[in-house]
């Protein structure tokens, strides 16, 4: 299989923030309030499937890229891309390494949010180290990649199938709405029978209650959690 970058959703774009998701569907559940927050704000927000989810117990290929762009409709997205790379074989590897590189290149994404990698799914895994990898060639200079070298500024983890610590919490609140719809968006994973603790009609009830939890730490009734690796630079004249 080649990779081939492909736009389902918007026009490719230098984007402020770019989501990287394993499969359709993963960017919502994970980080789809702050990336709507982002977007209502006018920030230029995009998602990157890596793969297509054709190796799902439920749903095509064709009807998981239509609840694609539905989901980015509903979100405010300016671009919405797919990777092409085989579903259930995501790992650190020189091909999808640098087809991963040569698309970031084409957005320039500022800030990029991965999925952890503590995670039961090994496309989860492989995404995180995946991105590790493109994130370093996409800011070579000699890298044969095509197209300006980028350099992204920032890099957050966010949670998938298991518990992370986070050191950062976001407000989404005031998006719930709107973040239940675009994970509704994808109708063929979340109205069908139990596949498993994500693939279930009961997505947004287990969600919400991991909200809750990591809003009780701000006092607020629902917040997005996240991990850096790095130390984060902070105004104090800003608390």
């Amino acid at each position: 299989m080649t990779p081939t970058l492909q736009t389902v959703y918007g026009e490719a774009q230098p984007l402020d923030w770019l989501c990287l998701a394993p499969h359709p569907d993963d960017a919502e559940i994970g980080a789809g309030g702050t990336l709507i927050r982002l977007a209502q704000a006018g920030k230029a927000v995009g998602i990157l499937e890596l793969t297509r989810g054709e190796k799902g117990t439920q749903g095509t290929p064709a009807e998981r890229q239509a609840e694609c762009v539905a989901a980015a409709h509903l979100m405010g997205l300016s671009w919405r891309g797919q990777l092409g790379l085989p579903d259930g074989e995501l790992a650190d590897t020189p091909p999808f390494a640098h087809a991963l590189a040569a698309a970031l290149r084409t957005v320039r994404p500022r800030v990029l949010v991965v999925p952890h990698w503590r995670d039961r799914h090994p496309d989860h895994v492989g995404t995180y180290h995946l991105a590790k990898r493109a994130i370093h060639l996409a800011a070579l200079k000699k890298a044969d990649l095509g197209g300006e070298p980028w350099r992204v500024q920032r890099t957050l983890l966010y949670q998938g199938n298991s518990d992370i610590s986070a050191n950062v919490l976001v407000d989404i609140g005031s998006v719930m709405t709107e973040w239940e719809a675009a994970i509704r968006a994808h109708a063929s994973q979340f109205s069908g029978g139990y596949v498993s603790e994500t693939v279930t009609p009961e997505i947004i009830e287990r969600r919400q209650g991991r909200l809750t939890y990591w809003g009780t730490l701000l006092r607020v009734k629902y917040a997005e959690p996240f991990e850096v690796e790095e130390p984060l630079l902070l105004d104090p004249l800003g608390l």
